[in-house]
C-alpha cells in the first residue's frame, strides 16, 4: 500500500468508490425521511439538531473513506474487503436513523459508526506497516480516530446509563465533533497525504449529484402521498415543476466551478473547502425533505403552517447559496458568482415565506425557483461578457462549461 501520485492523469472514481457511495444512499434517504416527517408534524426546528447530528455521522465516514482512498487506494483484495466492513457500517447506520431522530436512541447508529471506524483504522494501520515514508501519519491518524471512537462509545454509555444528563448530551457532542475535525489536521502536520484534487474534486462532485438526486427522491415520495390523497391540483403540479427547475438550478451552480485545478493550486485550503461541504451537503438533504413535505401538502393538510413549510425549503436553499459561493471562493482567483448577487438572492428567498399564508406555498416555491434560476442566468451573462472583454484583449480563448 503506497501512496498514489498527486498528479497521476486520467485520475477518476473507481467502481468500488461508486458501489461505496450506493450505501450512503440508503443512509441519506432514511435522514432526510425523517425529517421530512418532523416538518409535516409542525416539529421541523425540533428535527432539525438529531437531523444535523446524524447527518454529520454519515457525512464524516464518507469524508474519511473518500480522503483515503484518494490516497491509497490499491484496489486489491485485503483494500475490498475492508471497504465491504465500511459499508455494512454504513447500512447499520442507517437502520439505526429512526431511532436516533425520531428518540434520541444513538445506540444503533454508534454502533454502525464502530464498524466503519474499525475498517477504517485497520486500513491506515495497514498503510503504517507497508508505506515507511508516510508511517508517522497514518499511525496518527489510527490512533486519533481509535481515541475519538471510544470517546463516542463514552458518551453513548453515559446517556444510557443516565450519567449524563440532558443539557449536556449536546455539548459534549459538539467537542467530539471538534475532535474529529481536528484529527486529520494533526495527522497531517507530520507528513501530508497525497490526496489527488482532480479526484477529490469529482468525488465530492458525485456525492452532490447523489443529494440531489435524494431530493428528487424525496419529492416523489411527496407526489406519491398527494396523489394518494386525490385529484391533481394546480398547486401540486406547480410545486412539483418548481421542485424540478430548482433542483437543476441548484446543480448548474455548483458545476459552474472546476474545484480540481483551484485545489491543485491551493491545497492548504482543502480543510475549509473540504469541511464546509458539510454545510452545502446537510442543505441539500433537508431541502429534499422540505420539497417532499411541500408537494404532500397540496394534496391533503399537514400540521406544519404554510410559512413553516415555506422556510423547510427557503432555508436550506439560502444556506447552500451561501456556503456554495464561500466554498467556491476559496479555491478559484476570481468569484464566478459575485457574492451581492448571492447575498441579494438569499435576502429575497428568506422573505418569500413571510408571504405564503396570502399566495400559498405552491408559489412561494416557485418563486425561490425563479430566484435561482435568474442567479443562473446573471452568472452566466456577467461570464459571457468578461470572457468577449478578454477576447477583445487578447484575443478569443475557449468557453468553459455553462458559459455560451
Amino acid at each position: 500500500m503506497n501512496a498514489r501520485p498527486i498528479d497521476e492523469p486520467h485520475r477518476v472514481s473507481s467502481q468500488l468508490e461508486l458501489l461505496f457511495d450506493l450505501t450512503f444512499v440508503v443512509a441519506v434517504a432514511a435522514v432526510t425521511a425523517q425529517l421530512a416527517h418532523n416538518i409535516a408534524d409542525g416539529h421541523g426546528l425540533a428535527g432539525l439538531v438529531p437531523f444535523l447530528q446524524v447527518f454529520f455521522a454519515i457525512w464524516w465516514a464518507w469524508m474519511n473513506f473518500t480522503w483515503f482512498a484518494s490516497s491509497y487506494d490499491t484496489d486489491d483484495v485485503a483494500y475490498r474487503l475492508l471497504t465491504m466492513v465500511q459499508m455494512a457500517g454504513v447500512l447499520v447506520l442507517a437502520a439505526g436513523v429512526p431511532a436516533a431522530v425520531g428518540h434520541s436512541d444513538l445506540g444503533i447508529i454508534t454502533l454502525g459508526y464502530l464498524i466503519m471506524r474499525v475498517g477504517l483504522v485497520t486500513q491506515w494501520l495497514r498503510a503504517a506497516l507497508e508505506d515507511p515514508a508516510s508511517r508517522r501519519t497514518a499511525l496518527r491518524y489510527a490512533a486519533g480516530i481509535s481515541l475519538v471512537q471510544l470517546g463516542w462509545l463514552l458518551r453513548l454509555a453515559l446517556v444510557e446509563t443516565g450519567a449524563l444528563s440532558a443539557s449536556f448530551q449536546l455539548p459534549l457532542f459538539v467537542c467530539l465533533v471538534v475532535l474529529e475535525l481536528a484529527v486529520p489536521r494533526w495527522a497531517e502536520r507530520a507528513r501530508a497525504t497525497n490526496w489527488h484534487p482532480h479526484h477529490i474534486a469529482e468525488r465530492y462532485g458525485l456525492f452532490t449529484i447523489i443529494l440531489l438526486g435524494e431530493s428528487v427522491l424525496a419529492a416523489s415520495r411527496g407526489v406519491e402521498g398527494a396523489l394518494e390523497a386525490g385529484e391533481i391540483s394546480g398547486p401540486f403540479v406547480v410545486i412539483a415543476g418548481s421542485g424540478l427547475v430548482l433542483l437543476f438550478a441548484l446543480w448548474w451552480l455548483y458545476f459552474l466551478v472546476q474545484s480540481g485545478e483551484g485545489l491543485r493550486d491551493r491545497r492548504h485550503r482543502s480543510y475549509l473547502w473540504g469541511y464546509g461541504h458539510y454545510g452545502i451537503f446537510a442543505a441539500l438533504a433537508a431541502l429534499g425533505a422540505g420539497l417532499e413535505v411541500a408537494v404532500e401538502q397540496s394534496g391533503h393538510d399537514v400540521a406544519a403552517s404554510p410559512s413553516a413549510l415555506g422556510y423547510a425549503v427557503a432555508i436550506p436553499v439560502s444556506s447552500y447559496l451561501a456556503l456554495l459561493w464561500a466554498v467556491h471562493a476559496l479555491v478559484v482567483a476570481e468569484p464566478v458568482i459575485f457574492p451581492a448577487a448571492v447575498l441579494g438572492c438569499v435576502t429575497v428567498i428568506l422573505l418569500l415565506p413571510l408571504a405564503s399564508p396570502w399566495i400559498g406555498v405552491a408559489a412561494v416555491v416557485a418563486a425561490i425557483a425563479a430566484v435561482c434560476v435568474l442567479l443562473v442566468a446573471f452568472t452566466i451573462w456577467t461570464a459571457a461578457v468578461k470572457n468577449r472583454a478578454g477576447a477583445r484583449r487578447h484575443g478569443p480563448r475557449s468557453s468553459g462549461p455553462g458559459e455560451p
